[in-house]
Parts: structure tokens; sequence; C-alpha cells
């Protein structure tokens, strides 16, 4: 089975791997989104991690294209993840109130119906 080997530009790998590190995203997901294996976008996100300095991000790959987020960036995007993590938090409880009343809403319906029910039988009887 011939099967021919695709090559990528320096410039696509660092800007799949700043992908990676920027948006937190799955290596998995970001990979399925360009079209690329998973595995092969794996190994240069380990890559870059392994030339930079003592491993901790910012490595070969991702200083080619731009040098990542500036302090103001993260500061705004760690408001941002507090933001969503804030709301989400509220969407849950607003989602116990609703489910609670939907529960005492049908509970409510099902009285009723019982009693019309029993209301014709009664009707009916007479």
């Amino acid at each position: 089975m011939d099967t021919e080997r695709r090559s990528f530009d320096p410039e696509f790998r660092a800007g799949a791997v700043r992908i990676v590190q920027e948006t937190g995203r799955p290596v998995a997901q970001v990979a399925r989104d360009l079209g690329i294996n998973q595995y092969t976008l794996h190994n240069w996100v380990k890559k870059d991690r392994l030339a930079g300095s003592g491993g901790n991000g910012g490595g070969a790959l991702s200083k080619s294209k731009g040098s990542g987020l500036s302090g103001s960036e993260r500061e705004e995007l760690a408001r941002l993840r507090r933001q969503k993590a804030e709301m989400a938090r509220r969407h849950a409880e607003e989602k116990a109130v609703w489910e609670a009343e939907r529960a005492q809403l049908e509970m409510e319906r099902d009285v009723l119906k019982r009693s019309v029910v029993l209301w014709v039988k009664e009707a009916e009887g007479r």
C-alpha cells in the first residue's frame, strides 16, 4: 500500500502548536480541525516544549511566529476564564431552580388531571 507522506511548512507547524498552547484545546480536537493526524501534532507540541526553556513552553516552533500572549492578554484571558466559570456556576444554580419549578408544575398538572377525572366520574354517576 503506497501512502504519500504529507509535508508541512514551518509556519503551519508553528501555527498549529500555538493554537494548542494558547487555546488550551485538546491536541486531538485541533488536529481534527486542521485535518492532520493527532499524533503528528502531538509530536510537534512535544518538540516545541522540549526546545523551549526548561520544557515550560515557548519553544522554537512557537517563537518562529511571534511570542504568544502578552502580559495584558494573559490577564484578559484569566479574567475571561474566571467570568466563564462564574457564568457556568450561575447557570447551574438557575437550572436547578428551573428544574424544581418544573417538577412542582408537573405535580400540580397531575393533580388537576386526577381532579378532572374524578369530577367527570362524579358527574356521570348522577
